[in-house]
């Protein structure tokens, strides 16, 4: 079980206590925050690279306003919360590029996700 000073005050999480184990929250959350800065990104930065228009640039800004508010319900505080984060962000980052973007992620780029995703699992997973 995750020790309380490493969990949000129940009054403060948007989920009730017991109800899903904290790894499944926090990977829940990992999961929208990043479709959300993604996605935001890539609106900016179709925006501003590539000359797309600013209603581009105007939607991602709006998702990536949005993302900050996702993040902010992990369960986890925030240290550990957006290390973690950060590997969810770089994983869906390259399946986002082969989706929308035509990116061809080679043997480096695997081997580094795998990497960081088993970061992520010692992070979050630790704390039981």
């Amino acid at each position: 079980m995750v020790s309380e000073e490493h969990i949000l005050e129940e009054n403060m999480s948007p989920f009730k206590p017991d109800e899903t184990p904290v790894v499944i929250r926090a990977f829940a959350v990992f999961l929208l925050a990043g479709m959300l800065e993604v996605g935001g990104g890539f609106g900016v930065w179709k925006w501003f690279r590539e000359g797309s228009s600013l209603g581009w640039g105007l939607l991602g800004m709006g998702v990536l306003a949005l993302y900050g508010i996702a993040a902010a319900l992990s369960p986890l505080e925030f240290g550990r919360a957006y290390a973690a984060y950060g590997g969810v962000f770089v994983v869906l980052s390259i399946a986002w590029g082969m989706a929308f973007d035509h990116f061809r992620p080679d043997v480096r780029d695997w081997t580094g996700a795998v990497l960081i995703l088993s970061g992520i699992v010692f992070m979050v997973w630790g704390r039981r």
